[in-house]
Formats: C-alpha cells, sequence, structure tokens
C-alpha cells in the first residue's frame, strides 16, 4: 500500500447550486508541484454537471427530511467512488481510523475480512483467533443478515459498522453458504482483535512452519527474524512450510519484504497504472536467508491480494510448491489518500504483475498441486505388533535405539490428529519430506539447491468427505 500526495482542499462557504456549477466548471492553475492533467483529459462534460445540480436541488429541497448541504455532498462522494469497483471506498473520520488500526494489527469488532460483490457482503476470511473463525464462518460465505438489519444492497462502511461494538456485546450474524440450503445462523460476542502476522512452530523435528495472518507493516521484518533464529537454533533444518490460507492480504511492501527472505534477487511484483508514480517495479535484493531450502506455501480462497503477490512470486521465480487450492484472485492496488486530517478516499489506482506478467485479478495463483480441504473422520485402527515388542527379543547389535512401543503409539496418534485437523498441512509435510529425500539423493546433492518448483508432479490422496473452507 502506499499513500498518495495530499491534494489542495479550498473550503466554500454557502455556494448556490449556480455558483457550484462554475465552480465545477472553470479549472485551476496546477501549483508547481502537483501533476497537471494528461492534455487529453478533457472538460467536465457540462449537460451531467446541469443533471447532478437538477437532483441535488431536487433532494435539498424536496426529500422528507431536511438534510444539510455537507451531508448531501458526503453522499454523493461516496455514491462516486463506491460505483467504481468493490474495493474503492470513501473513508469518514471512523473508517479511516478503522483501516489505520487493522494495518497496525488491533481494532475491535467479529474478525471478519469482508468485501462487497453485487450488492451482497462476502466473507474473504474469518481472522485467525476471532469470534467468527472461532464459530465457523468461512471465507466465501454471503452475510445476508447481522442483527435484525437486511444487508443486501447496504453500504459496505454501514455494514461494517453494525459488526463493531463494545467488547463481549452480542451479535447475530446470518449467513449462506454454498451448497447449504438454509441460511445459517452465528451468534457471536465481539472482542477486541488483535491480529498477531506472524506465528511459528517446529512440525516435527526438522520442519519449520510459519503462518502469515495478515501483512501488517512489520511482517517482512518478523519473518527475516523468525527464520534467522529457527536456523541458528536448528542448523539442520530439511524444510519450511509458509501458511497463507486465509489471509487478505495487507500492506504491499510487507508481501515484498516476505518473498525477500527467499529470494536470492529479482523481480517480486510490478504495478501498472495511469499515473507516473502508480508504475513501479518491487525486487528482492541479494540473499536468501533460507539458503534455498525447499519451501511449499499452502494457499486456498481466502488468500487474497498481498499473499497472492508472495505466492504468484515465489511460483515464477520456482522457489517454492504452491499447494492448495485457486487463491481469491484480487490483483488491484488501492491507494489511500488523505483528503483531511481525519478522512480519506481509498482508490484503486493499479493493477499489478508476477515476474512473468501474470494479472491475477480475477483470476487467482493456481496451485501446483492442488489439495482441497477435507474434515477427516479417524478410524481407530489397532497398533501392529513389531519385532520390538516381542518378549526376549534381539538387541539390535549395533548399538541403535530400539523403537518403543509408547513413541511410536504416540506418533501414530499425533500424526492421524494432525490429518484430521488440516489435511492440506500435512499432504506439504509429506511433500516437503519427499523432497529432502530427492534432493538428498541426487548425483547433484552437493551442488547448490536447484529450483524446487518441480517439474515433478505430485498426486496427493484425496479423502473422499470434504467440507468447504
Amino acid at each position: 500500500m502506499f499513500f498518495a500526495a495530499i491534494p489542495r482542499i479550498f473550503p466554500v462557504r454557502s455556494l448556490a447550486l449556480s455558483s457550484l456549477l462554475g465552480a465545477l466548471v472553470l479549472s485551476v492553475p496546477a501549483s508547481a508541484d502537483e501533476k497537471k492533467p494528461a492534455a487529453d483529459a478533457g472538460l467536465l462534460p457540462l449537460e451531467e454537471l446541469r443533471t447532478f445540480t437538477r437532483v441535488y436541488d431536487h433532494v435539498r429541497n424536496g426529500y422528507v427530511d431536511e438534510i444539510d448541504d455537507a451531508q448531501l455532498l458526503e453522499y454523493a462522494i461516496k455514491g462516486m467512488i463506491s460505483e467504481l469497483d468493490p474495493h474503492s471506498a470513501y473513508l469518514d473520520k471512523e473508517a479511516f481510523a478503522d483501516l489505520q488500526a487493522s494495518t497496525s494489527g488491533e481494532f475491535g469488532g467479529v474478525g471478519l475480512e469482508v468485501s462487497l460483490e453485487e450488492g451482497f457482503v462476502k466473507v474473504v476470511t474469518p481472522i485467525d483467533d476471532s469470534p467468527s473463525a472461532k464459530a465457523g464462518i468461512m471465507a466465501g460465505d454471503i452475510v445476508v443478515r447481522i442483527d435484525d438489519n437486511p444487508v443486501k444492497g447496504m453500504d459496505l462502511s454501514k455494514a461494517l459498522n453494525l459488526m463493531r461494538g463494545a467488547k463481549n456485546t452480542p451479535i447475530k450474524i446470518t449467513v449462506m453458504r454454498d451448497g447449504v440450503d438454509q441460511p445459517l445462523e452465528f451468534n457471536l460476542l465481539r472482542n477486541i482483535i488483535k491480529v498477531q502476522s506472524v506465528r511459528t512452530r517446529t512440525l516435527e523435528q526438522d520442519y519449520f512452519y510459519i503462518r502469515i495472518a495478515q501483512f501488517q507493516l512489520d511482517t517482512g521484518k518478523d519473518i527475516a527474524q523468525k527464520l534467522r533464529e529457527q536456523l541458528k537454533k536448528n542448523p539442520d533444518t530439511k524444510g519450511l512450510i509458509l501458511d497463507l490460507r486465509n489471509n487478505p492480504g495487507g500492506v504491499l511492501q510487507a508481501s515484498v519484504e516476505v518473498v525477500d527472505s527467499f529470494l536470492d534477487g529479482g523481480q517480486v511484483v510490478y504495478t501498472q497504472g495511469r499515473l507516473d508514480n502508480s508504475n513501479i517495479s518491487y525486487n528482492a535484493e541479494a540473499g536468501d536467508i533460507t539458503n534455498g531450502l525447499p519451501l511449499v506455501v499452502l494457499i486456498n480462497d481466502g488468500s487474497a491480494s498481498a499473499s497472492e503477490i508472495v505466492a504468484g512470486a515465489l511460483q515464477d521465480h520456482k522457489r517454492a510448491v504452491i499447494m492448495g487450492t485457486r487463491s481469491f484472485g484480487k490483483g488491484s492496488v488501492q491507494s489511500v489518500i488523505p483528503i483531511s486530517n481525519d478522512r480519506a478516499i481509498k482508490l484503486t489506482t493499479a493493477l499489478y504483475y508476477t515476474p512473468n506478467g501474470r494479472s491475477i485479478q480475477a483470476q487467482g495463483i493456481e496451485p501446483d498441486v492442488d489439495v482441497e480441504r477435507v474434515q477427516v473422520t479417524s478410524i481407530q485402527q489397532g497398533l501392529n505388533t513389531t519385532e520390538a515388542d516381542l518378549a526376549r527379543h534381539l538387541g539390535n547389535g549395533k548399538g541403535g535405539k530400539e523403537s518403543n512401543r509408547k513413541e511410536r503409539e504416540q506418533r501414530r496418534i499425533t500424526s492421524a490428529e494432525l490429518l484430521k485437523e488440516d489435511n492440506q498441512l500435512h499432504e506439504a509435510l509429506n511433500l516437503l519430506k519427499g523432497l529432502h529425500i530427492f534432493i538428498q539423493s541426487s548425483p547433484l546433492a552437493a551442488a547448490p539447491a536447484p529450483d524446487i518448483a518441480p517439474d515433478i508432479v505430485v498426486q496427493p490422496e484425496t479423502p473422499a468427505e470434504t467440507t468447504s473452507q
């Protein structure tokens, strides 16, 4: 995300409609530091301006309730911007403050990232550990009611305001879900949403898992720090999993910094728009922190914007295997342009493209390995007896550690629970193990690590019972 220059604002007092029309038609010379409009920009259309003033006059004088001029003009601004695309918006005082809070990592509400599509509020993703995520609201759900308020046709900022509230206050969210005939109702308690951008854990012994919930200002620095700490603690780390599922995006620069930790230079993403300052190329610096360790990136239909920048760059550079399902497909860049101290517009100013020139807009990132998220019903099976379980069994003879039944049982239970909770993560771990074996057994194992986004096709086993995510 980048911030455009603050445009000049000229205060106006008690303009008559004819004066307003005249002011709109007149052109004001640009100052030396302002970018002049293109020569073919043309004059504002006079007939449409006359239509606007007629409508304004009718509403101002004839609407059933009296509305002051400032409120009417704000409505006009909101309407003008909201009609452009689902992501452009006018940010009033409260919405601007909320946006600033969300990029810093804390705000109040139910924890839903949403967009406006054809008059409906659609869930992009529930935020990790939020009331919505814990209740089971899913990416792709359509919000149809907030408490007793129908949502269709509602302004997005109004819907967001309805979902906000004090901690522990109740709210009912009603959604429609693809494949489910009846609306689903979720009774939630609002909470303070603290978005922890980066979480990590060790999978088994030598495999490191990184979860990015949202791209915030410091996400790139956090990733670099945690990678260095892990590799210092365990130099024998064999592979990495980067989990971008249900990550709605965030700060563009942070996504570039994340990719920088895994690439040894090269282009990450470039943007193209109508203004010169919208045409930017973002590049990684030399030096891969991980020294080419095998990397699997998990994505799904809740992975949007900055998440797709990361996945697309790593895929184009053949630096990672992308696994999961097709991503959301938000390939546009929004600039937040302050128009006063406490108000702004969020305007789509560019499209972004992966290093290979792919536009992700409305298409998304197609994974290298397609794995649907499923709910697996575990079947309790007996633990087979092995030689180590037999009474008076012979020792190893080479001093090797004997297999312990209790340890084997614990490993099996852990693996089964991992599969039950998250089959995509389980498949990613299996793929990393396979890549490690492949690289180690290669005659070129002593050479620098090759590109790992394979020309190998991995076909995971897909359990029959599936659920949406």
